[in-house]
């Protein structure tokens, strides 16, 4: 056991360091009620599993269901206990990993995509330098002064994670991102 792991009291510590951990995209249906969202998170920080992307709306006001979108890491074994313990939790619906799903149909991963909202700072040829890095990463200008930049980027998160590290060495201030929102590809839904 790795006594680095065993010490930051994360729940990946008890599985063999041999198994390799995995990024994997859950959508869960849930009643829209309040403390639905506090009882997801609560199995995550319970048993020290970690949130690296968290999206949650409702999606079908009639019904008054919401779905959440969760990304998070771990072996297959920590994925299987994630899933079978989300879907125990009372006001869940469904959970589905769409990352095995999109793989069971033949597909790499599943649609996956996020927003992030851009603040950068300069004056002179680094705007016309921000701006043209804008227009190749097809980034739309929300805000803008004479000082700064407010750039809207969508797209997987690799792309805005390059987005931001190409724009912080121009004078990036402050990046606010929304979290990936994700289905699988084909004719079902969830």
């Amino acid at each position: 056991m790795n006594a680095q792991n065993a010490a930051s009291g994360s729940a990946y510590f008890l599985t063999e360091e041999t198994q390799l951990t995995e990024t994997h995209t859950l959508s869960v249906l849930v009643d829209n009620e309040p403390g639905v969202l506090a009882r997801v998170i609560g199995l995550f920080s319970g048993r020290g599993y970690n949130i690296e992307s968290l999206t949650v709306s409702e999606t079908e006001h009639e019904k008054h269901l919401s779905r959440i979108t969760i990304v998070t890491r771990g072996t297959a074994n920590v994925l299987d206990q994630i899933r079978h313990s989300l879907e125990r939790i009372v006001p869940v619906h469904r959970v589905v990993d769409l990352t095995y799903h999109a793989y069971q149909l033949g597909h790499e991963h599943p649609v996956e995509r996020e927003l992030a909202l851009v603040k950068v700072v300069g004056k002179g040829e680094t705007r016309a330098e921000m701006l043209r890095l804008a227009d190749a990463f097809k980034a739309k200008v929300v805000d803008a002064t004479v000082e700064h930049f407010i750039f809207e980027i969508t797209g997987k998160g690799a792309k805005i994670d390059q987005f931001i590290s190409i724009m912080k060495p121009l004078g990036l201030i402050e990046v606010c991102r929304t979290g990936v929102a994700a289905m699988i590809r084909g004719a079902e839904g969830m």
